[in-house]
């Protein structure tokens, strides 16, 4: 995404000089320093703990600060609570939004004006909704009379994004926005900030995601212990390295290794779990794949593609309508986790509060949850399992005498996700399911997850990683199965993705129902077959495919992948030129056409081949349809 040029110093919004905050006995802020300048976007970065949405919630009037200074506008800040904030201009868009779910879209975004005296004029509200979203580019994208209840994640977020307009915000914290949009929606989001930037707001981003801060940042601001230890650096003018470092106070190198290497050892190693056919009525309607020993098998898709629902229906904890699941080449039967358990298999939900912690239970009950449900009867033999956990303490780092704390709401996020997975491997599973595993988790601890699943696959394990950020899978994992709507449609080593391909695979077939009308129409009309495929060096990934005449099938279907002279239209492959090219054995004849979405970005090759007998189309008006169909995706 293309940055505006960083407005710098020259128009502070907001000046935050020494800040101090402590909640009891605990010190969140010790100092912290921010500045945002009108018309920009300014990156908060840092680790759990390091104080950015203690600084963010100051600043948006959640809490009071002890000591230090805010300037707003020019003139010192105080703020009794958030409707000061709001008054002044100063909005924050949560990650868990604050609106109404039973009240409509209208009413949430013009919230403030339903507690003032007199009748509502709902005809002008609405008016000023449609300006709001004109402005943010996203006019009829939200149904004023629907209930908030209804909405997806993106949806409510763009209502967050509304309500702050409709009181006049200036300034604007986005605290971790897209931990649960798919790419797609991010990028609609990073639109929106876009043209706040470009009127002249200050927008504070918050989040982990390094990719996303040199996306869309002008300058960026590192905390570490509450402290600011980078202030305001240009974005262009640093590298993630250096911010890595900022973050964690050393630097850790890749936090990725080149995973590509063990692809062909894995898939020469025995299937540790297989999934045929398998469904969970009404999301997912047909899943197949198979994962190795010592591998590690990423399930990729977008938000509702039904990939937390097939691994949920996999462990049990949804029926299974349809299809088998084999561990080690034996059926697991039953629709219950104590089954799989037993089987071998581990799972790690995404949310890990409700899901995955029992509050009123010590760390080490905690440790044991996965023991207890293994094992049946009055003696539960935790004696056995005691070498273990005092070898995955060593492991994760973890003080033997912490295992006694009453709860584990007392460790940060990252130590609570490293003690659920090592609950797992109390048991020495042999398949272990991992959906989001670093959700909302910083980059340091995000790198000590991922060196544990390597220790885990070294030792045969075979994992299955689920996950909506799609550079996670292609630096971690061996294998992506993709999904779209309830269905795997592409099984392919990472070694040959890039996001870019993994947002194409993972569109959802309903999305993709323009492409295939166009597919339909030439094929019919001219008769052949009709494809859409992605195109680098060698290969080809096949996005849709449509074939009337099975004699002149290109050679690869929907979610394959070949090397071009492995196709049966290598010629045309090779050449793609805008005419259509006879391959050398005059079986057919083929015509390839470049692609580009309305904001210019390449969406690979759409190709018509067909007899060379046929009366041949006139290439541009093939290509004039093809634009035409790309204008709308």
């Amino acid at each position: 995404m293309q940055q505006a040029p960083s407005q710098g110093t020259d128009n502070p919004l907001l000046i935050a000089r020494g800040i101090t905050k402590a909640f009891d006995r605990t010190q969140a802020l010790a100092g912290a320093d921010f500045e945002l300048a009108e018309g920009e976007i300014h990156g908060l970065l840092g680790a759990n703990g390091a104080g950015k949405s203690t600084l963010s919630k100051i600043i948006a009037g959640h809490y009071p600060f002890d000591a230090g200074e805010i300037i707003y506008r020019g003139h010192p800040l105080q703020l009794r609570g958030t409707r000061d904030a709001l008054r002044v201009g100063i909005a924050i868009v949560m990650q868990e939004t604050s609106l109404v779910p039973d009240l409509t879209v209208l009413e949430n975004i013009f919230l403030p004006e339903l507690g003032k005296p007199g009748r509502l004029d709902y005809g002008a509200l609405r008016e000023r909704g449609r300006e709001i979203l004109g402005s943010l580019g996203q006019e009829g994208s939200l149904l004023f009379d629907r209930e908030v209840r209804r909405l997806s994640s993106a949806q409510k977020q763009l209502v967050e994004i509304a309500k702050a307009l409709g009181v006049g915000a200036k300034l604007l914290i986005f605290d971790e926005p897209t931990a649960s949009l798919s790419p797609g929606e991010v990028e609609r989001l990073f639109d929106i900030m876009t043209r706040l930037r470009a009127s002249g707001h200050g927008l504070v981003f918050v989040s982990h995601r390094l990719e996303e801060v040199f996306s869309i940042t002008d300058r960026v601001t590192v905390m570490r212990e509450g402290r600011s230890v980078l202030k305001g650096k240009p974005t262009a003018e640093t590298t993630q390295a250096e911010l890595i470092r900022a973050m964690v106070g050393a630097d850790l190198g890749a936090i990725y290794t080149d995973p590509h290497s063990k692809v062909n050892i894995a898939e020469c190693r025995p299937a540790a779990l297989t999934v045929r056919h398998l469904s969970s009525k009404p999301i997912v309607r047909d899943v197949s794949f198979t994962v190795h020993e010592g591998e590690i098998l990423g399930l990729g898709g977008l938000v509702g593609a039904g990939r937390s629902e097939a691994v949920e229906a996999i462990f049990g904890l949804r029926q299974r309508t349809g299809g088998e699941v084999l561990v080690k080449d034996k059926p697991l039967k039953g629709n219950d986790p104590q089954g799989a358990i037993r089987a071998g298999v581990g799972f790690v939900a995404e949310d890990r509060r409700s899901q995955n912690i029992v509050p009123d239970l010590s760390v080490k009950e905690n440790l044991l949850l996965a023991h207890l449900g293994a094992h049946s009867g009055f003696f539960r033999s935790y004696q056995s399992r005691e070498q273990k956990v005092k070898e995955l303490l060593r492991r994760l780092g973890l003080p033997e005498e912490r295992l006694a704390d009453a709860s584990m709401l007392n460790f940060s996020g990252g130590m609570q996700q490293k003690i659920i997975i090592a609950r797992w491997l109390v048991l020495e599973p042999k398949v272990l399911i991992l959906d989001e595993p670093t959700k909302g988790v910083d980059i340091g601890t995000r790198a000590s997850i991922y060196a544990m699943l390597r220790d885990i696959v070294a030792d045969g394990v075979a994992i299955i990683v689920v996950s909506s950020d799609f550079e996670e899978l292609l630096g971690l994992c061996d294998r992506i199965v993709v999904m779209s709507d309830g269905r795997t449609i592409a099984d392919l080593p990472s070694a040959m993705l890039d996001e870019e391909k993994l947002t194409l695979l993972a569109a959802p077939r309903t999305s993709m129902a323009r492409n295939t009308e166009l597919l339909d129409a030439l094929t019919q009309e001219f008769g052949g077959a009709g494809f859409w495929t992605l195109i680098e060096d060698d290969r080809l990934i096949c996005l849709n495919s449509v074939v009337k005449r099975t004699s002149l099938d290109p050679g690869f279907g929907a979610g394959e992948a070949r090397q071009l002279a492995q196709t049966l239209i290598p010629e045309a492959l090779s050449r793609r030129e805008l005419i259509f090219i006879p391959e050398r054995d005059s079986s057919r004849t083929t015509l390839l056409v470049p692609m580009r979405s309305a904001r210019g970005h390449d969406l690979g090759w759409v190709g018509l081949s067909l007899s060379p007998d046929a009366k041949l189309p006139s290439p541009e008006s093939i290509k004039a349809r093809i634009e035409t169909m790309a204008a709308t995706l």
